[in-house]
């Protein structure tokens, strides 16, 4: 049997702890109200605040900045907590940044009573991404859009606009809310 040591005995090694409380909105009905509105509308509003965010923004900090039919950019602040134990930004979170922003300008071209789910995701990564890289973009945009399936493709770039990870995907788009 192996003994691990506990977390005191490695306080002084590892340092300070650190927390940060998070707060949401109950996402259901905002997911009714959503249901009732264009993608677009929908959007618009979460930028401008007349809608809450998703509680996946708000747990990592993702803020809608801009949005167009078939475009999004979100902003994302990165901190230690989404860090992996090599001392970078998991890269789960940066392929949840791709996710949001593909699936978003999926949604910002969506009739009402549409809506849209993610079916694959494809993600290259360029180059780490720290605390250091600044405030990050990601920008979503639309490639094509069929009745069943939509293709979007992101670029997520660092505070200098360098690039860290692009990617593509597809939503399946289906009538009616599930």
């Amino acid at each position: 049997m192996t003994e691990v040591a506990s977390e005191s005995a490695w306080s002084g090694v590892w340092g300070a702890t650190i927390s940060r409380t998070v707060t949401w909105y109950d996402p259901l009905p905002t997911a009714a109200a959503a249901g009732a509105m264009s993608g677009l509308a929908f959007l618009t509003g979460m930028r401008d605040g007349s809608c809450p965010p998703a509680p996946i923004a708000s747990l990592l900090g993702l803020r809608l900045i801009d949005v167009e039919p078939g475009r999004v950019v979100f902003t994302y602040e990165p901190d230690t907590s989404v860090y992996n134990p090599i001392g970078m930004v998991h890269g789960g979170i940066v392929c949840t940044l791709a996710d949001t922003v593909i699936g978003c300008a999926v949604q910002s071209t969506l009739e009402v009573g549409v809506a849209y789910t993610s079916i694959d995701l494809q993600v290259t990564f360029l180059r780490p991404l720290t605390v250091t890289s600044g405030p990050v973009l990601a920008t979503g945009t639309l490639v094509k859009s069929g009745r069943r399936v939509a293709f979007g493709r992101a670029q997520i770039v660092d505070g200098e606009g360098k690039l860290i990870a692009e990617a593509t995907g597809s939503c399946l788009v289906m009538n009616g809310r599930p």
